[in-house]
């Protein structure tokens, strides 16, 4: 959670979600969305935005093809993430339509986005309080960053109502938010002028009873691959 170093900043290209203004006025302009009044982040929450027959079966492709999650620049916590994770097939049609709505919404160009992943979380699993965008000073910096650059934009998608626990906890607003199926929540992974914002810091937190299911996707400044 560092500033860019000098050569690393963001530069501007369309569609890229940075500069935010236009991918927040094409949020703001869907009726139901709502804006979390913080000067620290921008963050949006939208309900309904995926039908529940969506959602199960979503969850039964992430059912199908789970492997364990992993993190870039690994701290020697085994418990840090302890989710599994799906690499969803952009050729499948539920999949591209998901990404087909998410543009839509949020004015990115599609090909800006990373492919699509969906996570499952059992009892006790949980994503320790982190950040979407890669530490610039990190080792693994390059190896995720060199072509498509910074992650500008997070959009995630719950899938399932959890029995208890799995709220997703922004640390620096003090905003928990609470699992339901079908809900968006969308955020700015940047300051202003392009650095990395370490008040996106947010925690997973663990599932106390029963499944917890949602998608990612995440774009970068630079087209995907």
């Amino acid at each position: 959670m560092v500033s860019l170093a000098p050569d690393a900043h963001v530069q501007p290209a369309p569609g890229s979600g940075f500069p935010a203004e236009p991918v927040i006025e094409s949020i703001m302009a869907r009726p139901g969305v709502q804006r979390v009044p913080s000067p620290k982040l921008t963050l949006f929450m939208l309900r309904d935005f995926l039908e529940p027959e969506l959602c199960r079966s979503l969850m039964a492709k992430i059912d199908k093809d789970r492997r364990p999650s992993t993190i870039a620049d690994a701290n020697g916590d085994y418990a840090f993430r302890t989710s599994e994770t799906c690499d969803l097939d952009p050729s499948d049609p539920e999949v591209a339509e998901v990404k087909r709505r998410i543009v839509t919404l949020t004015g990115l160009d599609p090909a800006h986005g990373e492919p699509m992943q969906g996570q499952r979380y059992e009892v006790g699993q949980e994503f320790k309080a982190h950040t979407d965008y890669f530490d610039p000073r990190g080792a693994d910096f390059a190896r995720y960053c060199s072509v498509a650059g910074q992650r500008t934009w997070t959009v995630m998608l719950y899938l399932n109502d959890v029995e208890a626990g799995g709220a997703t906890r922004f640390k620096a607003i003090d905003k928990i938010v609470q699992p339901e199926a079908g809900k968006l929540l969308a955020w700015n992974n940047l300051r202003p002028d392009g650095t990395p914002n370490p008040a996106t810091i947010h925690h997973a937190m663990k599932v106390r009873a029963g499944l917890k299911y949602v998608i990612t996707q995440w774009f970068r400044e630079r087209p995907w691959g």
